[in-house]
């Protein structure tokens, strides 16, 4: 039985290793970046069973990063390659303070080709979750078709949906697609994971009710909207709001996967059955080891760490 199955684009990430601009660096290393490969890698370092669908280049980076999969413990079944198309690459600068400078080379990608045909054959009877971004389906009208029907799927199968809008303007044709399409989606999740200043853009205000109110009006049943270092927000249909505190960081070293860390603190206190409130507290604490960590998910524990440091920093 999967515990959770992920969609989505796995890049071949390289990290500069000096300080300075992205024009300036000369030497980099290499690994692996992605939302939803952020998430795969951290349930899979919490015990879940963790299956991946993506579409790979048949190239080098495509072979490193299968290979960066199977290390990590994360399913392979439902990863293909592309012979006709490469792997998506990212960039990074090294910086002392703020978030760092990227740039994106995923145009056209392996992955943009992903169709609804290469999903077919999903049986949902054998996953416990499915956990869905807002960035495949801006990738291409392909991709778009895919989340959607996987998600119908899903739903009718009575697969548990959770939904991280996970906003990136800058791959969609407009602002207003981007609402359309996105909001759309979310109304076949069980839970919807929107930060304050997404909820800005979705849904036109920074209300934290009236942001869990709109989703829970669309179909979900929880929203747990995030905060950053005033934690997270959980509300419950026909229930009370509350807000669960963040983790204090004395230092933050790079704030990219935070919001990633976050959703697999969610589904892995979904997973070992706890309440909505243990799981936003779970998922203020990954997010806040991640920050604490240079890197998309090297921040991500095992769940000795996480626990420790949960139980360490109760207030």
């Amino acid at each position: 039985m999967t515990d959770v199955l992920l969609l989505g684009e796995p890049m071949g990430l390289f990290s500069a290793t000096g300080y300075g601009s992205l024009k300036e660096a000369m030497t980099f290393n290499k690994s692996v970046a992605g939302a939803e490969i952020n998430v795969g890698i951290g349930l899979s370092r919490l015990g879940h069973q963790v299956e991946y669908i993506t579409k790979l280049g048949k190239d080098p980076i495509g072979e490193f990063i299968f290979e960066a999969l199977q290390k990590e413990a994360i399913g392979t079944n439902f990863v293909t390659f592309d012979e006709d198309h490469n792997t998506g690459l990212m960039l990074k600068n090294k910086v002392k303070n703020d978030d760092p400078d990227t740039a994106y080379y995923r145009k056209s990608s392996a992955f943009s080709t992903l169709s609804k045909k290469d999903v077919e054959n999903i049986d949902f009877n054998n996953i416990k979750v499915l956990h869905v971004t807002g960035i495949p389906p801006a990738l291409s009208p392909s991709v778009r078709e895919a989340v959607e029907y996987l998600m119908q799927k899903a739903k009718k199968a009575g697969t548990f949906i959770t939904f991280d809008p996970n906003l990136r303007p800058a791959l969609w044709e407009s602002t207003q697609e981007m609402l359309e399409v996105l909001n759309a989606l979310a109304k076949y999740a069980d839970v919807v994971l929107p930060g304050i200043s997404e909820g800005e853009t979705l849904v036109g205000s920074s209300d934290v009710e009236a942001i869990a109110q709109f989703y829970i009006k669309n179909g979900a049943d929880v929203v747990i909207t995030k905060s950053g270092s005033q934690g997270a927000y959980v509300t419950e249909k026909s229930k009370e709001t509350i807000n669960v505190s963040g983790f204090k960081v004395e230092k933050v070293i790079d704030t990219v996967g935070a919001g990633d860390g976050f959703a697999v603190g969610i589904l892995h206190a979904y997973l070992e059955g706890l309440n909505w409130k243990e799981a936003a507290t779970y998922a203020n604490a990954i997010g806040s080891l991640q920050v604490q960590h240079a890197g998309d998910n090297e921040g991500l524990p095992t769940k000795e760490v996480l626990n420790q440091y949960v139980e360490q920093n109760k207030k």
